[in-house]
């Protein structure tokens, strides 16, 4: 991913509310699978990180990045957005600038 499409995507999660959240238990598989069916349906998802999970946010990030083949866009303080294009053409939502 470029520096330009990964300024695009911060500019577009700026905006968003996040989809999941990540408590004490930190990831799980369950967690995991609903972060992957937000991803399938948004490509671009914001996940909070609560105060009461005491693992960090970035590895949390890159942990669910490589589990479900995702990017990570940024990590801001306890907020991860996350990035994955639809497989399908058709389903694509977001049109990343070359």
């Amino acid at each position: 991913m470029t520096t330009k499409q990964r300024a695009y995507l911060k500019s577009l999660a700026m905006t968003m509310e996040p989809v999941a959240q990540i408590g004490k238990s930190s990831l799980t598989e369950e967690g995991l699978k609903g972060i992957e069916e937000a991803l399938e349906a948004r490509e671009l998802i914001k996940i909070a990180v609560l105060k009461n999970c005491l693992d960090d946010p970035r590895e949390i990030g890159e942990a669910a990045a490589e589990h479900l083949r995702a990017e990570v866009v940024q990590v801001i303080g306890r907020r991860i957005v996350l990035y994955r294009q639809a497989r399908e053409k058709e389903k694509r939502k977001i049109v990343l600038p070359r």
